[in-house]
């Protein structure tokens, strides 16, 4: 089932990030007490109640030459249409503002769920303060310190009671794919260009989620669901130099999703969004496929291979994921995308027979004895894949506690030399043996 969206918002240096690494059990946001320090939004996942759900951190947005009332109208309203839930979070210390006021007539428009989140209620003494935000007509605000995780359960027991419990369309048989990346990449034109194949037989056209049009086409014997995220057009120019909210819709579209192909532009190159977004991927354990579009228009001198050296080398964590280079404008090489998707559909798929993992790992064993790490020497007993989607493999063995990373990673890299895992993440866990 896709993870219900809940964004943060609110002025900048109201304690946001702060709020969001309590939830999600991590530093991942750089906290400090200047406005504006957030210099990514960032995502994550948290569980509350045997309840998951995804987190978004909107701070620190930063629009070039645009007025800072601006710069928060613009989160407020990207939140407005993507999240689920919205948490409008301001500060118990510095008071009601006019800052607080004007993202609260925006959150009188919309349809969604508000929880007004007063931080910085550090102590007893100071609960009085939260009564002032009574005036933003936003219901009873909860009293809550980010920073010492006071009012924390109240408040994600509100936030879990207004998670949608309906099932979005699932896809049984086909093989569903999502085109994810920064604005103006070319993923409509790839859609566009993947469907106006004269092999391709589309056989409806409907809008399933609020934000994202399914489109089902036959393609040869297989059947496929591409995830169109629309929107950023309709959009005024101020989201589209955000880059980093185009990554909201992508969560969505990667939860419902067999495979995430990641676009990137070959006339401008990787940049650090472009690994953000296919981390969204990989986190969620989704296979990945990379295309490089626009290859018509990439700098003189460039070369496939040379250019394939600096995708390995700027995602060497998904380095088990296909390059396809294409011109969706040309249509050059757009023949090659859906048959790579299939292989990262079916490499997810893939069930080794217990036997042969067994053997496979032992002889990983002797071949590169497992190192001395956090006091003893990790020994694996027993192997077997208890999982698809990715395909999941539980190692039984002495201690946990013994497994460096770096070993685990050469297993992986054994299973993927033995087995044809292209485009698919594999999960590996280590389990102790009673």
């Amino acid at each position: 089932m896709p993870l219900g969206l809940v964004a943060f918002v609110g002025a900048p240096n109201v304690g946001k990030s702060t709020i969001f690494n309590r939830i999600v059990g991590t530093r991942a946001s750089i906290v400090e007490d200047t406005p504006g320090v957030t210099r990514d939004r960032l995502y994550g996942v948290g569980e509350w109640l045997t309840r998951k759900f995804r987190v978004v951190d909107t701070g620190g947005v930063e629009i070039a030459n645009a007025p800072f009332q601006q710069e928060i109208r613009a989160q407020v309203q990207i939140a407005i249409d993507e999240a689920d839930v919205i948490v409008f979070v301001v500060d118990g210390r510095t008071g009601l503002n006019d800052d607080d006021k004007k993202v609260a007539r925006m959150l009188y428009k919309c349809d969604k769920p508000v929880i007004l989140a007063v931080n910085k209620i550090d102590n007893i003494d100071r609960l009085a303060d939260a009564a002032e935000f009574y005036a933003l007509g936003l219901g009873d605000p909860f009293a809550v310190s980010g920073a010492h995780g006071i009012g924390i359960g109240d408040l994600l027991d509100k936030i879990v009671s207004y998670l949608p419990d309906e099932e979005e369309e699932t896809y049984e048989g086909q093989i569903t794919f999502s085109f994810i990346g920064r604005p103006n990449v070319g993923k409509s034109s790839l859609t566009n260009a993947i469907l106006g194949e004269s092999r391709v037989i589309v056989n409806s056209l409907s809008g399933t989620t609020r934000d994202s049009i399914d489109t089902p086409f036959e393609y040869g014997e297989d059947r496929f669901v591409a995830i169109d995220t629309a929107g950023l057009v309709k959009r005024g120019k101020i989201y589209e130099a955000i880059d980093k909210y185009a990554a909201i819709r992508a969560l969505k579209a990667i939860d419902r999703s067999n495979v995430g192909v990641l676009v990137i532009d070959a006339s401008t190159g990787i940049i650090d969004q472009d690994r953000h977004v296919v981390g969204y991927a990989l986190e969620a354990k989704k296979g990945i496929v990379i295309v490089v579009n626009k290859w018509d228009t990439a700098a003189k001198g460039q070369t496939q291979e040379s250019f394939t050296e600096q995708i390995k080398s700027r995602f060497k964590f998904v380095d088990f994921a296909q390059i396809v280079y294409v011109s969706a404008k040309t249509g050059r090489g757009v023949e090659n995308i859906l048959p790579a998707i299939k292989q990262a559909y079916e490499s997810a798929q893939r069930r080794i027979p217990t036997s042969v993992l067994n053997e496979i790992i032992l002889d990983a064993q002797n071949m590169n004895p497992t190192p001395e790490f956090n006091h003893g020497r990790l020994k694996i007993i027993y192997v077997n894949q208890v999982a698809i989607n990715p395909p999941t493999f539980v190692l039984f063995c002495n201690d946990p506690k013994f497994a460096h990373f770096s070993y685990t990673r050469y297993l992986e890299n054994r299973l993927r030399d033995t087995f044809d895992f292209t485009g698919t993440p594999l999960n590996i866990i280590y389990r102790q043996r009673k």
